[in-house]
């Protein structure tokens, strides 16, 4: 099937349904908006857990029709305990703006809970096993290339970040510059973060997970001035590169 040209929410949830339940992942809805329902879905597995978010930011459209794309090609293995949230945002994924309806940047309300859909959202996450990896997608209006922030409470593999920045490197370079978004890199387009939030009351969900015990996770950042279509295809090169070496 190929990548979509556009994001069109109104069709977005009925499309990631069908696919998610073709693939035998089980639904539940955690919170109601005017804007439609913030769904969840798991399919359990003897492997490890693995933790997929998009949708976070309502301007950021390419990392929900990425996860899309895997469900709709089969690209999430079977052996993993999934869980996935393809669209955190429904008010400004409607609306097209990386904040919420309130105006409340989601992606900054892990500490405090301040808007349902945060607090929504880590009620599910702590009835949830903790995951050993988790994936979020997202994208960067002032970025050329393609990067990411890794946060690791185990054992840093230099390799592993590697090959995710070489799997991206057909479709985008890895960002330049010693220094992105406030940022210092250890290697251009890796920022290896420490498990604290820039902001102390500010908390990232990245933040969250580590603080309650997700030793990995990896925060893809692609060019939104690119075309759509490779946004979607270097989120989905970089976490399948990831998926090949949990």
């Amino acid at each position: 099937m190929p990548i979509r040209e556009l994001f069109d929410w109104a069709k977005f949830p009925a499309e990631f349904a069908s696919a998610a339940e073709n693939c035998g992942f089980e639904q539940e809805v955690i919170l109601e908006t005017e804007d439609g329902a913030i769904t969840t879905w798991e399919r359990k597995g003897k492997g490890p857990v693995v933790y997929i978010s998009a949708g976070m930011h309502g301007d950021e459209p390419a990392g929900p029709l990425a996860v899309l794309e895997m469900m709709e090609n089969g690209w999430l293995p079977g052996d993993f305990h999934w869980l996935v949230c393809p669209a955190l945002n429904p008010g400004g994924l409607a609306l097209g703006i990386r904040e919420n309806r309130e105006g409340r940047d989601l992606n900054r309300d892990y500490l405090l809970h301040q808007s349902l859909e945060i607090a929504a959202h880590v009620r599910w996450l702590s009835r949830k096993p903790v995951p050993s990896l988790f994936v979020s997608l997202h994208e960067d209006w002032e970025s050329v290339g393609f990067y990411f922030y890794e946060i690791n409470l185990a054992c840093e593999d230099a390799t592993r970040s590697r090959r995710i920045l070489d799997s991206v490197s057909p479709i985008f370079p890895a960002e330049p510059g010693p220094e992105i978004d406030g940022h210092e890199v250890r290697e251009p387009g890796w920022i290896f973060h420490c498990a604290e939030a820039d902001l102390p009351d500010s908390w990232p969900e990245a933040i969250w997970l580590a603080k309650n015990g997700c030793p990995l996770s990896f925060t893809f950042e692609t060019p939104s001035q690119a075309k759509l279509s490779e946004r979607v295809r270097a989120h989905i090169a970089g976490v399948k590169s990831i998926l090949t070496i949990v």
